[in-house]
């Protein structure tokens, strides 16, 4: 029979067992307390005892605790099978994902994980489950969102090179005002709710059909929101249409949320009554259109999308007033929540003005 292993020297028997009562892994507060055995003089089957293994076993946890000291003692998750894709496989089927179906080559307009497998299948000779492919496309980073409206004459060229310009056109603004003015950046938007409201997604059993109400009456409000990302502020208005005099009602409340002495650059989509000549703009307010067809550019949209999700849909409205109140109650539910405004809000190449 082979000696004994002697245990590292820089640990004694009062060490692990004060290590013993402090984790919350049972297994490792028994390896512990089995070593501690060895070190206060003990004998090894007495080790074997307390921590209700074999010799062998007691063995293996001397030799990982001498490697590795306490962290040794917990249990290491089992590596799993293999996968079947190497790198190179990834980065393909990453850039395939990315670039999305074609429909005369592929069949079919978006990937679901079965096209995948028939795509691994039939490129790489390689048999995959979709659980598997759906392993490997979260562990890539993807998951399934979603899809956003894109306006099919979106100019693409015309959204980058006005990102890229916004410093230089907050810049030829700070330059018509009093020297040390803070610029505030704001979006503006507005969102049509009403008694044909939104169904969202729900949690369900998988299989199943979810049910929601939903009205087909369509008696609806307004509501103009704008909101400052940098400093987490909003500014809104329920109103019953959406025009001119409304968006200068809107403008006019903004104009009281932008701090004393400071000028709100106030990013606009290209509607009518954003646009208009007849539209009374404040003084500490410019109006900056951002291109048409662009509502990416708007982080408001997302926050319409958030208050649908959670306060706006899946609702009856009784009476118009039944519509306002609910709009109310949650614009003003949004303005209490800052870090949320900013969260959602914040575009870095608006930013830092």
């Amino acid at each position: 029979m082979g000696a004994a292993l002697a245990l590292r020297t820089d640990y004694d028997g009062m060490k692990l067992r004060e290590l013993a009562r402090k984790t919350k892994d049972a297994n490792q507060a028994r390896r512990l307390l089995a070593l501690a055995e060895i070190y206060d003089g003990g004998r090894r089957s007495d080790a074997a005892r307390i921590g209700g293994v074999g010799l062998q076993i007691v063995r293996d946890w001397v030799e990982r605790f001498n490697a590795r000291g306490p962290d040794g003692l917990i249990n290491g998750k089992a590596p799993g099978q293999q996968s079947k894709l190497n790198d190179e496989q990834r980065r393909a089927l990453a850039a395939i994902v990315e670039s999305g179906p074609t429909l005369s080559v592929h069949g079919v307009v978006r990937w679901r994980l079965s096209d995948l497998r028939k795509w691994i299948a039939d490129t790489f000779g390689i048999s995959l489950h979709e659980t598997s492919i759906s392993r490997e496309l979260r562990a890539l980073g993807y998951v399934k969102l979603t899809a956003r409206p894109r306006h099919h004459a979106q100019d693409t060229a015309a959204l980058e090179d006005f990102k890229k310009g916004f410093a230089a056109a907050v810049a030829k603004l700070r330059a018509r005002l009093l020297q040390g003015t803070v610029i505030e950046v704001w979006f503006q938007d507005e969102a049509r709710v009403g008694q044909k409201n939104k169904i969202t997604r729900r949690w369900a059993k998988r299989g199943t059909r979810p049910s929601a109400p939903h009205d087909q009456r369509t008696s609806s409000s307004y509501i103009f929101g704008a909101i400052c990302p940098a400093l987490g502020k909003a500014a809104g208005l329920v109103l019953p249409a959406c025009n001119t005099e409304a968006m200068a009602l809107h403008l006019a409340e903004i104009s009281q949320t932008v701090a004393p002495k400071a000028h709100g650059a106030v990013l606009v989509d290209q509607a009518a009554w954003h646009m208009t000549d007849k539209l009374v703009i404040p003084d500490n307010i410019t109006i900056i259109p951002i291109p048409a067809k662009c509502p990416e550019l708007n982080p408001v949209e997302n926050i319409w999308q958030f208050m649908r999700d959670n306060w706006l849909s899946n609702l009856i409205f009784e009476t118009y007033e039944d519509i306002v109140d609910h709009c109310c109650k949650a614009w003003n539910k949004l303005v209490s929540m800052p870090d949320t405004i900013t969260s959602i809000g914040t575009r870095d190449w608006a930013q830092e003005f």
